[in-house]
């Protein structure tokens, strides 16, 4: 059986293998999932919270090895793998509470609004948050009555296979299932017999998971990235507002969706700003999972290793100014780097660099940055930082998500533009792993 083999990305040992499911075995799995739906949507909403609570509790005290086993296979350090596993864990109880109240029939002046489960629902996880981010789909697909059938990253396969199977020794038989393997098991899933595919990935993957849901007019929910602006305006406060950018920036080593990845500073404030990031990223310390000391852990491979240091390149070249770091990086690591007076034209002002770089512009006026900030496909989110007319500025934003002295995320969790179709969390988010039906 071909296997996906999974890697340290910090010194690139063998941490394990999965085998790759078999295309023509996705047909049956699917149908297997629905099968299990016919029982398990005839259960209780209070029932089906029953079993994921049990399931949980049985992964509870797995929460160490899942953490470790985390850390080695993603590179992130263990106080953050374990904040990821605990919260997964603990957190479950709550989303289902809440998709519990979203589910719940609604009277209106015409009749009576249910919402129903959809039946199949497919999952496909990314490797940044490798069991938050399914997670956050899997609960309100199960609790509204639905079966999943769950397809992780093939950068981080042995953690949530793992996971899945502590969740099985207490979910009924198919009700939960994980296949593995690359983009072509993935395109396997959307095209088979599933109602509902739920994505979080990149922009290319989601468009051709649009097309090859059309013929079947599945529902989809998609989280495809973004290049998140941040704005800085003359009267903020600038210690917070740097604090916030190296954090924002630096998290996870830049490695999520709402990093501020643009980051525009009034030009009054500019050199004081940037004094104070240099400083605070400065303090960063590139190490591996089990080092207490890190900051900064290693990138999930090569290639996308390789993509970051080209953009910091190609922004130097076109003019940007190096405050820390730069082009040269130890083995399997990019270290912290500041540049400043990036250029519109560089590739980090359009595309996500996805890596551990704080990306510096001024600007003079409001119109002129809400512009630049503006002139981007994506919109998931975005953050200004200021007193006078922060709310106004915010309103102009085409973000799914802006945050006002705060970083940006939300519940719902929505993107606009081409960062997001549909969106999942909150009372309105969960009921979209449903059909509403109206009886009058």
């Amino acid at each position: 059986m071909e296997t996906i083999k999974s890697f340290n990305p910090a010194n690139g040992a063998l941490e394990g293998e999965v085998t790759i499911t078999p295309i023509n075995q996705i047909k049956e799995i699917v149908n297997n999932a629905h099968n299990a739906q016919k029982q398990w949507k005839k259960l209780s909403v209070d029932k089906r919270i029953d079993y994921l609570e049990k399931a949980t509790r049985k992964a509870s005290p797995h929460a160490q090895e899942l953490a470790e086993l985390l850390s080695r296979e993603m590179g992130k350090d263990y106080r953050r793998s374990s904040g990821e596993v605990n919260g997964v864990i603990n957190g479950a109880s709550y989303i289902a509470s809440e998709v519990k109240q979203a589910i719940q029939p609604q009277k209106t002046g015409g009749g009576t609004l249910h919402y129903m489960p959809l039946g199949v629902v497919g999952v496909i996880s990314p490797w940044n948050y490798p069991l938050a981010m399914f997670n956050n789909l899997m609960i309100p697909a199960l609790i509204a009555g639905n079966t999943v059938v769950l397809k992780p990253s093939e950068e981080t396969p042995l953690v949530a296979q793992r996971y899945i199977e502590l969740l099985n020794e207490v979910l009924p038989e198919n009700v939960l299932q994980i296949i593995h393997g690359r983009k072509e098991v993935g395109q396997a899933l959307v095209e088979s017999d599933v109602q509902m595919i739920a994505f979080t990935g990149s922009q290319a993957a989601g468009k051709d998971i649009m097309k090859r849901a059309a013929s079947g007019v599945k529902r989809l929910v998609m989280e495809l990235g973004g290049n998140d602006p941040m704005i800085v305006l003359p009267d903020a406060n600038v210690s917070h507002a740097a604090q916030y950018a190296v954090g924002a920036s630096l998290e996870n080593s830049g490695q999520m969706c709402t990093a501020a990845e643009r980051i525009y500073v009034h030009e009054s404030i500019k050199e004081e700003f940037e004094n104070q990031v240099t400083n605070i990223a400065s303090q960063y310390q590139i190490g591996t999972w089990d080092d207490p000391n890190t900051n900064v852990f290693p990138i999930i491979n090569d290639k996308q290793r390789t993509n970051i240091i080209s953009h910091i390149q190609d922004a130097i070249d076109k003019g940007a100014k190096v405050l820390l770091g730069g082009t040269e990086h130890p083995e399997h690591f990019v270290k912290p780097t500041v540049l400043t007076n990036v250029p519109e034209s560089a590739i980090m002002e359009s595309e996500e660099t996805f890596g551990p770089v704080i990306s510096i512009s001024s600007f003079n006026s409001v119109e002129e940055v809400v512009e630049r900030a503006n002139n981007s496909r994506y919109g998931l989110g975005a953050s200004v930082y200021g007193n006078d007319n922060v709310d106004e500025i915010a309103q102009q934003l085409e973000a799914g998500m802006v945050g006002v002295n705060k970083p940006a995320g939300a519940s719902p969790w929505v993107g606009a533009k081409q960062s997001g179709f549909g969106y999942h969390g909150s009372i309105d988010g969960h009921r979209q792993f449903t059909q509403l039906k109206v009886i009058n």
